[in-house]
C-alpha cells in the first residue's frame, strides 16, 4: 500500500523520540518531516538530539538526516508536505491549543500526545479499545473549525491506561461500578526523565505529580463518556479517587486499584477473569498494526505484574493486570500495568492515527 506522509512535532523530546523509532518501518506510515523549536530547526535531526537521545534503540537512520524544521514558523509548509501531524510539543496549555489548532485550520490532521485539547468538547480522547466510536465526533469539530481534512484528536493520559482498560470490559459486559480508588506508581519516563538526567529519583520515592490525580480522576469519565450533538458529554461516573506517586523505575506505570459495584451487580472473580481474557475492542477487529492481538493479560502468579518483565508484552502495547481478590472496605481490589510511553504516550498515539485512517478519518492527499 501507499503509505500516509507523517510529520512529529516535538521531535526532539522524550515522546518526540519515541515518536521516531515507532516510525522505523512502519506498514502504513512514513516519517517524512521533523518539527521542534526555533533552537533546533536547521539542523540534522542526529545534530539536534546529540547527547540526548534517551531511547534504548539508536536513532533510526531515515530520521538522522532530515532536517529539523520550525513547528511554529513552518505550520504552512509542513501541513503541505504531510498527510498528518503527531503532536508532542513542550509549550504551555495556551500555547499547544493554538498551535494545534493552526495545523487543523491548515487542513493537516493532527493526532495529540498533549493534554491541552483533552477536554475541548468537540475533541475525541480516544483509546482505540475503549471508546473507538468517539471519533465521530469529529465532523462536528470540522463544522466549528470550517476544515474539510484537518481536526484534532487526541489520546488520554498515560496513567489512566493502567486501570481504565481493566475497568471498562466489565462495565461493557453489563457491571455497573459504583466506586473507585486507586493509587498509581508512575515511572520517570513520565516525566520525560532518565536515571542519568534526574539522579535524586534513584532510591527515592515523591509522593506528588502536578495535575495527575485531577487527570486520573477526570479522564476516565470522558472516556466512558458519549456523543451528544456536537459535543462529547463526560459519563457521571464512577466516582475515582487517586492518589499518584513517582518511583524510581525506567518505565511502566502501575496501578492498585480498588473497585465497588453497584447493588446486585456484582460479577464473580472467575467472571471477571474471563471477561478480561476475552476482551478485544475494535483495534483488534480491524487487526490495526500496532494493536495488541490479547489486549489484557492477567497473571496468577502473587508477584505479578511487574514492570521490568511485563511492560514490554506486544510491543508495550498490552495492558497487564494481577492480584485480583476481595477486599475488606470495597468488592475487589487489582493491580494493573502499562508501558507509560508505548501504550500510554506515543504508541498510543500512533494506534489512534492507524484507527483514524482504517476508518476513513485520515485520508492521503
Amino acid at each position: 500500500m501507499e503509505k500516509y506522509k507523517v510529520g512529529i512535532i516535538g521531535a526532539t523530546g522524550m515522546v518526540g523520540q519515541r515518536f521516531v523509532t515507532l516510525m522505523e518501518n512502519h506498514p502504513w506510515f512514513q516519517l517524512t518531516v521533523l518539527a521542534a523549536s526555533p533552537r533546533s530547526a536547521g539542523k540534522p535531526y542526529e545534530e539536534a538530539v546529540a547527547g540526548r537521545w534517551a531511547m534504548k534503540s539508536p536513532i533510526p537512520e531515515e530520521a538522522k538526516k532530515l532536517v529539523v524544521m520550525d513547528a511554529q514558523a513552518d505550520v504552512e509548509k509542513i501541513a503541505g508536505m504531510v498527510d498528518f501531524v503527531f503532536c508532542a510539543v513542550d509549550m504551555k496549555k495556551e500555547e499547544i491549543r493554538a498551535l494545534e489548532e493552526q495545523y487543523a485550520k491548515a487542513e493537516c490532521p493532527v493526532v495529540s500526545n498533549n493534554s491541552a485539547n483533552r477536554w475541548t468538547d468537540d475533541v475525541p480522547m480516544v483509546v482505540p479499545e475503549l471508546n473507538a466510536d468517539h471519533i465521530r465526533i469529529i465532523d462536528a469539530q470540522r463544522k466549528r473549525l470550517g476544515t474539510k481534512r484537518g481536526f484534532i484528536a487526541v489520546k488520554s493520559n498515560c496513567s489512566i491506561q493502567s486501570y481504565a482498560p481493566l475497568l471498562t470490559p466489565l462495565m461493557q459486559a453489563g457491571y455497573d461500578i459504583e466506586k473507585v480508588l486507586v493509587c498509581t506508581y508512575q515511572a520517570i519516563s513520565g516525566a520525560g526523565k532518565t536515571f542519568e538526567r534526574w539522579p535524586e529519583m534513584v532510591d527515592n520515592l515523591i509522593p506528588y505529580i502536578g495535575g495527575e490525580e485531577e487527570k486520573s480522576e477526570q479522564e476516565p469519565l470522558k472516556v466512558w463518556g458519549r456523543i451528544e450533538g456536537d459535543k462529547i458529554v463526560k459519563a457521571d461516573g464512577p466516582v475515582i479517587t487517586a492518589q499518584c506517586l513517582r518511583v524510581p523505575v525506567s518505565d511502566g506505570h502501575t496501578a492498585a486499584a480498588f473497585v465497588t459495584f453497584k447493588e446486585g451487580k456484582k460479577p464473580t472473580i472467575e467472571q471477571i477473569k474471563e471477561i478480561w481474557k476475552n476482551f478485544k475492542g475494535r483495534a483488534q477487529e480491524l487487526d490495526l498494526p500496532s494493536a495488541p492481538r490479547q489486549f489484557i493479560h492477567y497473571f496468577e502468579e502473587p508477584d505479578r505484574p511487574q514492570a521490568h518483565t511485563e511492560r514490554e508484552l506486544e510491543g508495550g502495547m498490552a495492558i497487564s493486570a494481577g492480584r485480583l481478590r476481595p477486599d475488606t472496605q470495597y468488592d475487589y481490589k487489582f493491580v494493573g500495568l502499562s508501558h507509560n510511553t508505548l501504550r500510554g504516550a506515543a504508541g498510543g498515539s500512533v494506534l489512534l492515527a492507524e484507527l483514524l485512517c482504517a476508518e476513513g478519518y485520515i485520508e492521503r492527499k
